[in-house]
């Protein structure tokens, strides 16, 4: 029987349209979900909005509307966005439902009538940005630790008892019961603790809106009180049958909103009614634009579905593929200890280096090559050995990954797997074992078909409609069983693979320009008009261009040359023969754009040294209407070290 499994994810405000920074929490949810379905377990992922709290209040009357239309219509655009994005919740949870309403009153009076609810006067600071109460040491040149406006609070209110439960944590988090990931900020967190703990106001005067404290709807629960409680509120705690899906394996949620509230006061919460507390409780990093959070409040957005839209258009891809870009971005650069940074230049690099160059070049040259030396048809041989094991060290690398639920990690492990393959291609040269007749090259082209069928099943939790397309072009099912991951039956001798096509196409810079009006505008002389023009050079005999031995040649590393604008040094494979060029291509392509590509060389030129770096060879390339380099590369994928003519 399946064991069941839930994961939780912090729910966010709906005071305004979600951004790519706080998707992170209820997309690595759903990763983590997805994963563990494909790992056999009968998992309960949880989502939803936080719909209760003054700010909310404010934002909509501010907008000038009603107060309940205003949530309604954001946390359908959130609705809409998870739908995008593929989030494939089981349960989304409103703080403005019934059954919330129910197991927030029903948790409140448990405390109270186990005495851990307390009246008193409440006289403080408030920043109604964060719906945070803050002490007169924690502000920051008059304003809240996080640089909000906070106004002062002086009225009658209900405590909770967190002093308390000082020890209770410390312990809870000492024995491991408890664990904070990444350990530096479990670190954090312990340190709070041992500053000491004060009770905490856990109600407001009732302004109209929020859940009234039960038997005095003269005040309501307090917003992060309140909204903590989903997490039992999508179990159907308190009636019968929640006890299977409590405690959550994971709960997800972004740095800002862990030790206050997810690492501190909950835990306290759900011991005082004396339930467990959850073994893991992510916290991860911001999405930074420049220095600055990605933030709704700061107005620096970047929301998630017109990225992907725009990156889809440039990219001619489907907007499933564009999503799942998106996708593998967000898992792939998520940031545990450190913050990530958000550039459009880092994303497109990201999208070229990962997705276009690495997967996009591996599967189109193990269909191509299947296509051309087998017939399309996987052959009954035996895989070979270090292809076995480097499945098998990809897939333990992602376990380990998603046990300490690292998701970088595990996308840095899944992604491993297919720079491998790209890499025992050039080592095993099926080329030259079909033109030698070799025997062995049957099980080279089953070996490297079944690397990409497994590296299809390591990169399904985070990009399952590309994974989808891999297993379509391979000729099989979407591969959705964690154990046939490196299985034979995954990939039957026989099966018919398709002929490659495009899932990541390159994004490549392109040259806008206007055409002026012909009647007003006056005539431009054209940049690289010279060059364009300069066809009529000396002729040569055909015997003189055969001495130029052209060659397709494959980039494999690159580098800037230091001091130079323009040079970079490239390691190129020949065939099987390493080379090292330099080329003046620095202005205009990154490293990272380089890795993977076949390119045309000149084979037989003399050695040369530039600034101290010996060339072994020359690259050819057009020069566009600046002058700037456009590189020659085969109209499909090439042999390397196929011959040019």
């Amino acid at each position: 029987m399946p064991r069941k499994t839930s994961i939780m994810t912090a729910i966010p405000y709906v005071n305004s349209t979600p951004h790519i920074g706080n998707v992170l929490t209820t997309l690595s949810g759903d990763i983590t979900a997805r994963y563990l379905r494909m790992r056999g377990d009968d998992v309960h992922f949880q989502a939803g909005t936080d719909e209760n709290g003054l700010k909310i209040k404010e934002a909509a009357e501010k907008s000038g509307e009603d107060v309940y239309r205003f949530t309604e219509q954001i946390t359908k655009r959130f609705i809409d966005i998870f739908h995008v994005l593929k989030i494939s919740y089981d349960d989304f949870v409103r703080t403005t439902e019934p059954r919330h309403k129910r197991a927030a009153q029903a948790l409140f009076k448990k405390l109270q009538d186990n005495g851990h609810i307390f009246v008193g006067t409440y006289e403080g600071w408030y920043d109604v940005s964060t719906e945070t109460f803050f002490k007169e040491e924690e502000l920051v040149d008059g304003k809240s630790p996080d640089g909000n406006e906070v106004r002062w609070v002086s009225e009658q209110n209900y405590f909770f008892r967190l002093s308390a439960f000082e020890k209770p944590l410390l312990e809870a988090y000492e024995s491991g019961r408890l664990k904070v990931i990444p350990e530096t900020r479990q670190n954090e967190v312990l340190s709070f603790i041992k500053q000491g703990l004060r009770d905490i106001c856990v109600s407001r005067s009732n302004p109209g809106w929020g859940i009234e404290v039960p038997g005095d709807d003269s005040q309501v629960i307090y917003v992060w009180f309140d909204a903590l409680i989903n997490y039992l509120t999508t179990t159907g705690w308190p009636e019968d049958g929640w006890q299977e899906m409590w405690p959550p394996a994971a709960m997800w949620l972004g740095k800002d909103i862990l030790t206050r509230f997810h690492a501190t006061l909950w835990p306290a919460m759900l011991m005082g009614i004396g339930l467990e507390v959850p073994p893991a409780v992510i916290g991860h990093a911001w999405i930074l634009m420049g220095q600055e959070k990605i933030s709704k409040s700061r107005g620096n957005m970047v929301e998630p579905v017109p990225l992907a839209q725009e990156l889809a258009e440039r990219a001619g891809v489907s907007m499933e593929v564009a999503v799942d870009a998106l996708r593998w971005w967000e898992a792939a650069t998520m940031g545990y200890e450190n913050d990530s940074t958000f550039t459009q230049e880092d994303f497109d690099k990201r999208y070229n280096a990962d997705l276009a160059n690495d997967l996009g070049n591996a599967l189109n040259r193990s269909l191509s090559m299947a296509q051309k030396f087998v017939g399309g048809v996987v052959p009954d041989a035996a895989i070979e050995p270090d292809a076995v094991q480097a499945i098998l060290d990809a897939k333990v690398a992602c376990e380990s990954a998603m046990s300490g639920f690292r998701i970088d990690h595990y996308a840095s492990a899944a992604i491993g797997l297919v720079r491998y393959l790209n890499k025992a291609i050039d080592t095993w040269a099926p080329w030259s074992l079909a033109k030698n007749a070799d025997p062995r090259l049957g099980s080279v082209v089953r070996s490297m078909l079944m690397v990409l069928r497994a590296a299809e099943g390591l990169v399904r939790p985070i990009m399952p409609d590309a994974a989808d397309a891999v297993a379509s072009q391979l000729g099989v099912t979407p591969l959705t069983d964690w154990n046939l991951i490196g299985a034979e039956q995954a990939l039957p001798a026989g099966t018919n693979v398709g002929s490659p096509k495009p899932i990541f196409p390159r994004l490549e810079n392109k040259v806008e320009t206007e055409k002026p009006d012909a009647k007003t505008a006056p005539p431009q002389k054209v940049k690289g008009a010279a060059r364009i023009d300069a066809v009529h050079a000396e002729q040569i005999d055909f015997t003189d261009f055969m001495k130029v031995n052209l060659r397709v040649a494959r980039i494999i590393e690159a580098e800037r040359i230091e001091g130079s604008e323009k040079l970079m040094k490239l390691q190129v494979r020949i065939g099987t023969e390493p080379r090292q060029i330099v080329a003046g291509i620095a202005k205009k392509y990154a490293p990272t754009d380089l890795i993977g590509r076949q390119i045309v060389v000149v084979a037989n030129l003399k050695p040369a040294k530039l600034m101290g770096h010996e060339s072994q060879g020359m690259l050819l390339a057009a020069d566009d209407v600046d002058g700037a380099p456009i590189l020659l590369q085969p109209d499909v994928e090439s042999p390397d070290g196929a011959s040019v003519h």
